[in-house]
């Protein structure tokens, strides 16, 4: 297996936690503070890295949104393909995250709205009236327990989820 390049290597770092220093990344690669902030500047300027963002737990949060993961089966064409139908539903502000997809549906997108019936008037006025949509399957967000690969509901020490009854 090759080695990671300085680039990966700071990347899983960022990925871990955005806001370590690049003084902090340098010391903890053995490299120069220097040479990081140059691979990180190459890196959002080519658009390796996109944004930063925080993670937030909206169990904490006063909102009250809603999302919803909508699976979508479709029906490309040579002049409308899978890109060309991405570009139309990415364009909805209602529409968070976009992910082609393997398996039964084709894209996979999730959805964030003020309330239940929002998201669901969005799906049934917006999303599935686009002539290349053949089905949808909408999936309500209960409750998150992991983001990104962070854990957001503490458990036990046994490392158990909390029940509440």
């Amino acid at each position: 297996m090759a080695a990671k390049t300085l680039k990966q290597q700071i990347l899983e770092i960022l990925e871990g936690d955005a806001r370590t220093p690049a003084s902090t990344v340098a010391v903890m690669l053995g490299v120069k503070e220097t040479d990081v902030r140059t691979a990180i500047e190459e890196m959002e300027k080519d658009g390796t890295i996109v944004k930063y963002a925080a993670i937030v737990d909206p169990s904490k949060l006063d909102a009250t949104t809603v999302e919803a993961y909508i699976e979508l089966r479709v029906n490309p064409s040579q002049t409308h393909g899978f890109e060309g139908i991405a570009k139309e539903i990415a364009r909805f502000d209602e529409v968070k995250s976009l992910f082609l997809m393997s398996g039964g549906y084709d894209f996979a997108v999730v959805v964030e709205g003020r309330n239940l019936r929002e998201v669901a008037m969005f799906v049934s006025e917006k999303l599935s009236t686009l002539d290349k949509i053949v089905t949808t399957a909408t999936h309500f967000i209960l409750k998150r327990y992991k983001s990104n690969g962070i854990l957001l509901q503490k458990g036990d020490s046994t490392g158990r989820l909390a029940v509440h009854a």
